[in-house]
């Protein structure tokens, strides 16, 4: 592994590692970052020696910030040029389905991007001092990375809601309580817990596993045609919220470390 690549990736017997290496940026997402994951899962796929994937961030503070909100107020796309990668969705995950189970191994706070990431994986391990939550309303953006949508269909619809207005985060703890995550162990536990739980996927019959997975989640020829509609009311409501003025005050606000002075337009 090259430790100065954005994204690391390594086999660890039947298991794939996906490591969102930008401690420095809370491991915020970049077109980079992008075009690594989604090339990694592509990768992960067509191996037939890989049984799971687990994806992770580096350090101990944050498995992912969400996207890199100073790129963005820069004037930076955190999508590739590319159209069959920007079909991956947000960090080349969200709308990115494959067969082989992905665990979410949450080292640190998953905020924003990082929770949609999250929820779009199929098991989660959460580190004790993890915490989750979709901050967008904050920063006068929305969740359409796929976490407008998911939060009420993982979670009961009230919850889900209060963390969806709110942008008010829940620990990994009550996360667990409310069945969004599957275990919560002590920090430096966190990949070896997730690596016991890919070797008991593992241990099973890989086609009967990922033919699970694809009548589970209803996956088709890389799609999940279900979320078709919820895809396209956020591209419908994204469009429009991010032409608005207050979602350029939000990123700007944030960046420029200020309370943001919202004007409704």
């Amino acid at each position: 592994m090259n430790a100065e690549k954005n994204v690391l990736a390594e086999k660890l017997g039947s298991a794939f590692v996906i490591t969102i290496n930008r401690p420095e940026a809370r491991n915020a997402i970049n077109a980079e970052v992008h075009t690594a994951i989604g090339l990694a899962l592509e990768e992960a796929e067509a191996d037939p020696d890989v049984r799971v994937v687990i994806i992770t961030g580096a350090g101990d503070k944050a498995f992912c910030a969400g996207a890199d909100l100073k790129a963005v107020a820069k004037g930076e796309s955190i999508y590739p040029e590319d159209t069959t990668q920007r079909a991956w969705g947000f960090a080349g995950f969200v709308s990115h389905p494959i067969s082989k189970p992905v665990i979410a191994a949450v080292n640190g706070f998953a905020l924003g991007g990082g929770t949609e990431i999250a929820l779009a994986s199929d098991l989660i391990v959460a580190s004790e001092n993890s915490a989750f939550g979709l901050p967008e309303v904050k920063r006068g953006i929305a969740a359409a990375a796929g976490g407008a949508f998911r939060i009420v269909e993982q979670l009961p619809k009230k919850i889900g809601m209060e963390l969806l207005l709110t942008g008010d985060p829940i620990t990994a703890e009550r996360a667990k309580e409310l069945g969004l995550v599957n275990q919560v162990v002590p920090q430096q536990d966190l990949l070896a817990a997730a690596l016991r739980l890919a070797k008991r996927i593992s241990e099973n019959a890989p086609l009967s596993v990922q033919a699970s997975k694809r009548i589970a989640l209803g996956i088709s020829n890389g799609v999940i045609a279900s979320d078709a509609h919820h895809w396209e009311r956020t591209e419908e409501e994204n469009s429009r919220l991010m032409a608005s003025a207050d979602a350029l005050e939000g990123t700007t606000a944030f960046a420029e470390k200020r309370a943001p002075i919202w004007r409704g337009k």
